[in-house]
């Protein structure tokens, strides 16, 4: 299988979730249960090193078939979070990046660069026009992210989300191949 990876400087790298990383993905996802859990549902389905290990198996089934996939952020052989696409829509030319990190690694830049990462590769080996990124209208930092790379706010789907006994409203971003050329 032809894995993804990509050494983001020389100390920071994305790869292909493999079953020997499920351990370290369940510890960080445990590490940051209710952090993560403010704003996504899956720490709270994700309850024993099993739960990492099938969700591993169907993110690689998925980057065979095309389909979307989830990578880990390394950073010195640590894993620090994750990021990936969440489908892959060939037809129509567009996809939509999903992405978490543990709290302690916060404001290394991690997550900027990794989108950057996966901006480059969609829209240049995968040949997308649109790229979109979904967050929480409450979750500030998620947000910033996509503001600051240049993404335009498309609108707010009120009560996407039921989670925690309360409704979330999702900011969509959009980017479109001709605005990320313009922009860098």
């Amino acid at each position: 299988m032809d894995m993804f990876k990509f050494n983001i400087d020389e100390s920071t790298s994305l790869s292909l979730l493999d079953m020997k990383d499920a351990e370290k993905l369940f510890e960080l996802i445990d590490r940051n249960r209710e952090y993560i859990g403010q704003w996504l549902q899956f720490p709270s389905i994700t309850t024993h090193v099993d739960d990492s290990k099938a969700f591993i198996e169907r993110t690689r089934k998925r980057y065979v078939e095309g389909d979307g996939y989830w990578l880990g952020i390394w950073s010195r052989n640590e894993l620090v979070g994750s990021i990936g696409y969440l489908y892959i829509d060939l037809e129509n030319r567009k996809t939509e990046i999903g992405y978490w990190l543990g709290q302690e690694y916060e404001g290394h830049g991690y997550m900027t660069k990794a989108i950057k990462v996966l901006i480059n590769h969609a829209f240049e080996e995968l040949e997308m026009n649109k790229i979109e990124i979904g967050a929480a209208s409450d979750n500030a930092k998620s947000r910033a992210i996509p503001e600051k790379l240049g993404f335009i706010c498309e609108g707010t789907i009120r009560d996407y989300e039921y989670l925690n006994g309360r409704f979330l409203n999702r900011v969509i971003y959009g980017l479109k191949v001709d605005e990320w050329q313009e922009a860098t």
